[in-house]
């Protein structure tokens, strides 16, 4: 070996300071769909840049879960046509679905859902974030004489707050 050989043993990769900060916010998603899926995957979109200006590290799993909910929420409502709205149904158990009507978080670990079921009674479901499960279902609106209530768009102006 002469005296510029060094066995450094497997190369590692070099992050300037920029991707760095840019790794820190921006999350690792990926999605798979079959060919017979006609959905556009929330996964695929890129993040708003409201979501982006607060590293991942800085947020805590309420604050995060609830920022990728919001965006999951749009996605899905973006292929609604005008009959329906998103509702959420609830996992493992009996009491149907949710009209998404608001949201919040309570960092560091809870997050909440405001609504009402299919008969229009006032419903609320906290979760913590171990245990979050989300279905997302297109009911048919609650006032048929109205537009559909688009949750998506209102819960994203809440992304642009300074944290």
């Amino acid at each position: 070996m002469s005296g510029n050989d060094y066995d450094r043993g497997p190369m590692e990769e070099i992050s300037t300071s920029a991707e760095a900060a840019e790794a820190a916010v921006f999350p690792d998603a990926g999605v798979v769909l079959t060919d017979d899926c006609n959905h556009t995957a929330a996964e695929t979109k890129p993040l708003p840049a409201s979501m982006a200006a607060k590293p991942m590290d800085q947020k805590s799993p309420a604050e995060w879960a609830y920022e990728r909910i919001i965006l999951y929420i749009q996605n899905f409502e973006e292929q609604l046509d005008s009959e329906h709205e998103v509702a959420m149904g609830f996992v493992g158990g009996d009491m149907g679905a949710m009209h998404i009507q608001g949201m919040g978080f309570f960092a560091p670990d809870l997050v909440t859902f405001y609504g009402a079921d299919e008969d229009g009674t006032k419903t609320q479901m906290v979760q913590h974030v171990t245990q979050l499960n989300v279905t997302l279902k297109a009911n048919r609106k609650l006032n048929q004489e109205a537009e559909p209530t688009r949750i998506g768009f209102k819960l994203s102006t809440g992304l642009t707050r300074s944290g």
